[in-house]
Protein backbone atom coordinates (compact mmCIF):
# COMPACT_ATOMS: atom_id res chain seq x y z
CA UNK A 1 0.00 0.00 0.00
CA UNK A 2 1.02 3.36 -1.16
CA UNK A 3 2.38 5.63 1.93
CA UNK A 4 0.15 7.78 0.47
CA UNK A 5 -3.37 5.83 0.98
CA UNK A 6 -1.66 4.78 4.48
CA UNK A 7 -1.58 8.77 5.91
CA UNK A 8 -4.95 9.38 4.43
CA UNK A 9 -6.78 6.13 5.95
CA UNK A 10 -5.04 6.93 9.31
CA UNK A 11 -6.16 10.61 9.13
CA UNK A 12 -9.60 9.16 8.23
CA UNK A 13 -9.84 7.22 11.47
CA UNK A 14 -8.29 10.01 13.81
CA UNK A 15 -10.93 12.36 12.43
CA UNK A 16 -13.84 9.59 12.89
CA UNK A 17 -12.09 8.76 16.64
CA UNK A 18 -11.62 12.16 17.96
CA UNK A 19 -15.44 13.14 16.95
CA UNK A 20 -16.40 10.18 19.17
CA UNK A 21 -14.22 11.11 21.81
CA UNK A 22 -15.81 14.18 22.02
CA UNK A 23 -19.63 12.87 21.54
CA UNK A 24 -19.26 10.73 24.14
CA UNK A 25 -17.42 13.63 26.98
CA UNK A 26 -20.61 15.91 25.43
CA UNK A 27 -23.07 13.24 26.44
CA UNK A 28 -21.53 12.92 29.80
CA UNK A 29 -21.63 16.17 30.64
CA UNK A 30 -24.89 16.71 29.03
CA UNK A 31 -26.30 13.71 31.71
CA UNK A 32 -24.68 14.99 34.37
CA UNK A 33 -25.13 18.54 34.36
CA UNK A 34 -29.00 17.42 33.85
CA UNK A 35 -29.44 18.90 30.21
CA UNK A 36 -32.63 19.42 27.79
CA UNK A 37 -32.55 15.65 26.43
CA UNK A 38 -32.71 13.65 29.72
CA UNK A 39 -32.98 10.20 28.65
CA UNK A 40 -36.57 9.84 29.78
CA UNK A 41 -39.26 11.51 27.51
CA UNK A 42 -41.56 13.74 29.26
CA UNK A 43 -44.92 12.14 29.11
CA UNK A 44 -47.91 14.62 27.28
CA UNK A 45 -50.43 15.32 29.86
CA UNK A 46 -53.19 13.02 30.02
CA UNK A 47 -56.38 14.30 28.17
CA UNK A 48 -60.01 12.81 29.23
CA UNK A 49 -62.25 11.01 26.62
CA UNK A 50 -65.64 11.88 25.98
CA UNK A 51 -67.89 9.23 24.84
CA UNK A 52 -70.06 9.58 22.06
CA UNK A 53 -73.91 9.32 22.83
CA UNK A 54 -74.46 7.88 19.36
CA UNK A 55 -72.03 4.89 18.39
CA UNK A 56 -70.52 4.98 21.90
CA UNK A 57 -66.74 5.80 20.39
CA UNK A 58 -64.54 7.58 22.87
CA UNK A 59 -63.15 10.65 21.55
CA UNK A 60 -60.75 14.05 22.15
CA UNK A 61 -63.27 16.52 22.90
CA UNK A 62 -60.28 19.27 21.18
CA UNK A 63 -61.35 17.75 17.89
CA UNK A 64 -64.58 16.46 18.19
CA UNK A 65 -67.83 17.62 17.23
CA UNK A 66 -69.59 20.00 20.10
CA UNK A 67 -73.40 20.03 20.64
CA UNK A 68 -74.28 22.15 23.67
CA UNK A 69 -77.21 21.98 25.55
CA UNK A 70 -77.76 24.18 27.73
CA UNK A 71 -74.88 23.75 30.98
CA UNK A 72 -74.47 20.28 29.53
CA UNK A 73 -71.87 19.71 26.17
CA UNK A 74 -72.01 16.62 24.62
CA UNK A 75 -69.10 15.57 22.41
CA UNK A 76 -69.47 13.36 18.73
CA UNK A 77 -66.98 11.60 16.49
CA UNK A 78 -68.93 12.61 13.01
CA UNK A 79 -71.48 15.21 11.81
CA UNK A 80 -74.02 11.85 11.68
CA UNK A 81 -73.88 11.01 14.80
CA UNK A 82 -74.53 14.76 15.76
CA UNK A 83 -77.11 14.79 13.65
CA UNK A 84 -79.28 11.97 14.47
CA UNK A 85 -78.93 12.60 18.61
CA UNK A 86 -80.23 16.14 17.55
CA UNK A 87 -83.14 14.51 15.76
CA UNK A 88 -83.68 11.99 18.96
CA UNK A 89 -83.55 14.95 21.48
Amino acid sequence: MSVLVRTLLFFILGVFLVRAVLRLVGGIVQGASGGAQSARPTQPAAVKMMRDPVCGTYVVPGKALELARGRETVYFCSEKCREQYYQKS
